[in-house]
């Protein structure tokens, strides 16, 4: 099932996109605003994205900018804003399509199947590296210098979070999100426990550190 990201902070519109496009089958996750946007992009992988530009928190034009360092997801924009430039610099910027609003959901539609079977010809496996850490997000595989390192699945999610975002220092409520799809209470160890069976399961291999932590901030990836 092909899951779709609505950016869009109007409920009304961004439940009446999810509305339509559930009935087509469509798996649909609503964010409702560029902050809440970029962190779901960050946690999940999604068939494609819909973006509004005019949004609060981070705006359409800086998410697709953060975005485009940290997955492939082709982007449709949909926007109110009709001048050239706009189109053109969005665009530019790396998006796919770009419709403009009042739109017509029929064509919206059609834009996403374009634009899914576009992404389908040029798509390739996704790797991500650190250092000498490599994620195959395919086979779910994990490679220390060439050795094969077994993770938990809590484990796993906990590293391909990092590595999509290399330079992000994520709280432990953001990993926990993100790991166990569920709320962080603030008082669980569980973290704690897995950053450190991840760092023992790496120091097996090698004595560079992989995982660093930030003192009353969280975690991010060793500098």
């Amino acid at each position: 099932m092909e899951k779709v990201l609505i950016i869009e902070d109007d409920a009304d519109i961004n439940g009446m996109i999810k509305e339509a496009l559930s009935q087509e089958g469509y798996e649909c996750v609503s964010a409702y605003s560029g902050t809440e946007g970029l962190l779901r992009i960050g946690q999940e992988k999604y068939s494609i994205i819909l973006l509004d530009l005019m949004l609060p928190g981070i705006s359409g034009e800086e998410l697709l900018r953060e975005a485009e360092k940290i997955t492939n997801t082709p982007f449709i924009v949909i926007s109110a804003k009709d001048e050239l430039d706009t189109k053109v610099d969005m665009l530019t910027l790396g998006a796919d399509d770009y419709i403009t609003k009042p739109f017509d959901l029929k064509e919206l539609k059609a834009r996403i199947i374009a634009a899914l079977r576009r992404s389908s010809r040029a798509e390739t496996p996704d790797i991500l590296k650190y250092k000498e850490l490599t994620l195959d997000t395919d086979s779910h595989e994990i490679s220390l210098e060439g050795h094969v390192i077994q993770f938990t699945l809590q484990e796993y999610k906990i590293l391909e979070l990092m590595l999509r975002n290399p330079n992000k220092v994520f709280s432990k409520q953001e990993i926990y999100s993100c790991a166990w799809d569920d709320y962080y209470i603030g008082e669980d160890k569980t973290i704690n426990v897995h950053i450190s069976n991840i760092r023992q399961k790496i120091k097996k291999i090698t004595d560079e550190e992989y995982i660093e932590t930030i003192w009353g901030i969280g975690f991010r990836l060793a500098k």
